[in-house]
């Protein structure tokens, strides 16, 4: 199957990924400041979960990766929950405007549906 082929949504979910994984390199301490402070070396942290994500987004874009990079986006989807659930933290802590933190609020079931829409793209035949 040739990218050209694929449907709209794996491609617009690629490009995602790649777009949040190059991110990771572009304004690293945006990434660092949420990582929980129970987690050692958040800069090594962003770094890997930025290649991963890279890693990831090439990876359901090419149909011999694609289950490969959904199953590895996925766990990564799950492990950087708690990075969502810190910025939310941080957001109450400094008093944040409501709009702030209710946007946040509604960015942890979003978890899911990410979740949701990689499993869908990574299982699709072809």
């Amino acid at each position: 199957m040739q990218l050209y082929d694929m449907k709209v949504s794996t491609v617009i979910l690629g490009l995602f990924f790649v777009f949040a994984g190059a991110m990771h390199f572009v304004i690293p301490g945006s990434y660092e400041h949420i990582v929980p402070a129970w987690l050692p070396n958040a800069h090594l942290i962003v770094q890997l979960s930025g290649v991963a994500e890279l890693l990831g987004g090439i990876g359901v874009l090419l149909p011999q990766t694609r289950r490969a990079a959904g199953i590895g986006l996925i766990a990564l989807l799950i492990a950087v929950f708690p990075a969502n659930v810190e910025m939310l933290r941080q957001s109450i802590d400094a008093g944040a405007p409501f709009v702030a933190q209710a946007a946040l609020w509604l960015r942890l079931p979003l978890q899911p549906v990410l979740i949701w829409w990689v499993w869908r793209a990574s299982y699709r035949k072809g």
